[in-house]
């Protein structure tokens, strides 16, 4: 299969190589007044502050482990794991570079037309979602043409989910404390606007955007892409007949997406402001389409035209239909998603409505939303699994995934940019510029908060598939060919697992809640101690609150980081693999119902928001809009830091699980 080698090695240079340029691109654009530059530096270097210091924690983590696969496991794993480490590192901190890069680009654009400043903040979007599916795919398929064994280069996947859940709970509770910090005394006790200079956490906030929503996600979805096609290529090897080119196929694929996504990129562009949702769609739905027809040459091609598997003949159609349906259902969940999120649908307008009787309503109206969304995910996720299984049995649920993820370069770019997009406004809000250049800057936000929510649904639906994926591996690995659920010991596995993420999402809520206060308290500081805030005449401390968040995030994220470890060597060791794959079922039913109700809660509370701020139910200012910014703050850790965390922990655990199995046996 060596002579597929130069494909999949060509297509994520190519990713990599166009990321480049458009970065370079965005570098040459005009990046406006000394005043929006002194703002984005400010932003830029607060972000970079953080990153160095949360790498400086993540370097001894690595160190450790890696030393511990050497020793127990062996060294080709050890070196996997600190190739997935540094290349996960590697793509979210460009990512976030280019973000903050690109805010203070994007507001200068604004100023001349919408369509320029989307372009920008699109494109510093791609550069991150090319980032990561170029590393991701680069990363896999050397280590296996040098190995030559996918059970072997596991580690990269753990490196990877390892990186990726402390991007993303340090970044989740840095941002989101800042966020709190900033609404809860700057709107509503201050009664001054949104991205205000005069407000002290205003800067730590548009960090938080950075640190959390790009380089977070960035090393969140990196996991899953590379999680999803390792755990299809250890699954492929299972097959007796022509098992090399199953375990070649997941590389091609995700090769042809990466190409999709490049030719996605050049359909997204708007003149518009109501057009920038369409623009986005029509680059994703475009890389979909055009990727389609690439499946179907891909399986027809490499596999055989039948062959055997579980008692049944199967053909290369088979396995492309099961591709598609995950790639379908992807597109599914999205809109599932932004149905229940966005203000252009009843849930959220119902929700904004609630706001009018005052907080309690609105929170209790948001809870309710959320519970009930999570109907139709995952009955869209249980018929993907089950048409997948029907056409190619366990390698069809893990080939689902990589269809899934295959458009991860632009699908990632549509939500990446949206931080951007934010962190524009802010910089347009606190230079003071013309009004319409915040209404450009706001109409780009609008969308990107839709979008986000999108990349959620999208993000736990794609953990869930790679989770079953790496569950199945696990199996294999563990010699289950079942799971007795009258067996006490997989009883007591399920319960343990199906109760970690309520103690993981219990410890990153209670981390955002404690990192907020100190962040209330240190703003409530200045406005009394610092004369003249308020009227322009004095300067808010801005580093002071960026070192409350940077501290209290690196503090608060060990714990629930080391959870996601340890659990699963201490349930394997002492009550053996069956009580382990009973925990693993048990995290991902739990950890993936809770991702999915949080997140568009929260989703939704933020849009709620922002429908009263269009100029319902009082606009700005009004009761309902202060009722609505109380279920926006709750929301915020909702669904910027612990649902977005649970699509790793439950990853993260099959990983270690599938890594020790050897030990565990």
């Amino acid at each position: 299969m060596l002579e597929y080698a130069p494909y999949i090695i060509i297509s994520g240079i190519i990713g990599l190589a166009f990321a480049y340029w458009l970065g370079r691109n965005i570098k040459k654009q005009d990046s406006g007044n000394e005043k929006m530059r002194e703002i984005s530096r400010a932003i830029h270097e607060g972000a970079m502050a953080f990153l160095f210091r949360e790498y400086k924690i993540l370097v001894v983590f690595v160190i450790i482990v890696a030393g511990v696969l050497g020793y127990f496991i062996s060294y080709i794993t050890a070196i996997s794991f600190v190739c997935g480490a540094i290349l996960s590192t590697l793509a979210g901190f460009i990512g976030m570079n280019i973000a903050t890069i690109a805010n203070v680009r994007t507001t200068q654009a604004a100023t001349k037309s919408l369509g320029q400043a989307l372009k920008i903040a699109f494109s510093s979007g791609a550069v991150m979602g090319l980032s990561v599916v170029g590393f991701g795919i680069l990363g896999v398929s050397i280590l296996y043409f040098i190995f030559n064994d996918p059970n072997l280069i596991i580690g990269f996947g753990f490196g990877a989910s390892s990186v990726a859940l402390f991007a993303r709970v340090g970044g989740g509770i840095y941002t989101k404390a800042a966020d709190v910090g900033a609404d809860l005394v700057g709107k509503l006790e201050a009664g001054i606007p949104e991205d205000d200079p005069r407000n002290p956490a205003v800067i730590a906030d548009n960090v938080g955007d950075n640190v959390g929503d790009v380089a977070g996600m960035g090393a969140d979805l990196f996991e899953s892409y590379v999680g999803s096609i390792l755990a299809t290529m250890i699954i492929g090897l299972a097959f007796t007949v022509s098992s090399e080119r199953f375990v070649i196929l997941p590389l091609l694929i995700s090769g042809a997406g990466i190409i999709c996504s490049v030719l996605g990129t050049f359909l997204v562009n708007t003149k518009s402001e109501k057009g920038v949702y369409s623009a986005l769609s029509k680059g994703l739905i475009g890389a979909s389409i055009l990727l389609i027809p690439a499946i179907y040459l891909i399986a027809k091609f490499v596999l055989p035209e039948s062959f055997p598997m579980g008692g049944e003949t199967h053909s290369y159609l088979d396995v492309f239909y099961a591709t598609v349906a995950g790639l379908v259902s992807g597109v599914i969940i999205g809109l599932l998603t932004e149905y229940y999120t966005s203000y252009d649908y009843k849930p959220t307008q119902k929700l904004s409505e609630s706001s009018v009787t005052g907080a309690a309503t609105n929170i209790i109206s948001g809870l309710s939303l959320g519970l009930k969304s999570t109907v139709l995910p995952v009955l869209v996720i249980c018929a993907t699994v089950l048409i997948a299984y029907s056409f190619s049995g366990l390698y069809g649920i893990a080939i689902a995934a990589v269809g899934m993820l295959a458009t991860l370069g632009i699908s990632l770019a549509i939500d990446a940019y949206g931080p951007v997009a934010d962190n524009s406004g802010g910089i347009a809000e606190m230079s003071k510029l013309p009004h319409y250049v915040r209404k450009r800057t706001d109409s780009l936000d609008s969308v990107g908060n839709t979008t986000a929510a999108m990349g959620k649904g999208f993000a736990i639906g794609s953990a869930a598939l790679t989770a079953l994926a790496l569950f199945s591996a696990y199996t294999a690995a563990a010699n289950l060919s079942i799971i007795n659920l009258v067996d006490p010991f997989v009883i007591v596995g399920l319960f343990i697992g199906g109760v970690l993420p309520f103690l993981f999402t219990a410890l990153t809520m209670s981390a955002v809640g404690l990192t907020a206060q100190e962040m209330v308290e240190e703003v409530r500081r200045q406005f009394k101690k610092i004369k003249g805030i308020m009227d322009g005449t004095g300067k808010p401390d801005h580093k002071k609150c960026v070192d409350i968040a940077t501290k209290g995030a690196l503090k608060r994220m060990v714990l629930p980081a080391l959870i996601a470890v340890v659990a699963p060597l201490i349930v394997g060791y002492f009550l053996g693999v069956a009580a382990l794959g009973g925990l693993l079922a048990g995290s991902l039913v739990t950890g993936m119902l809770l991702a999915i109700s949080m997140a568009n809660s929260g989703g939704a509370w933020d849009n709620a928001k922002k429908w009263i701020e269009s100029g319902k139910f009082g606009g700005k200012g009004s009761d309902p809009h202060k009722a609505a910014i109380v279920g926006d703050t709750v929301g915020d850790p909702y669904k910027d830091t612990s649902a977005p965390s649970l699509n790793i922990l439950i990853k993260l655990m099959s990983v270690v699980a599938l890594i020790f199995v050897p030990l565990f046996l």
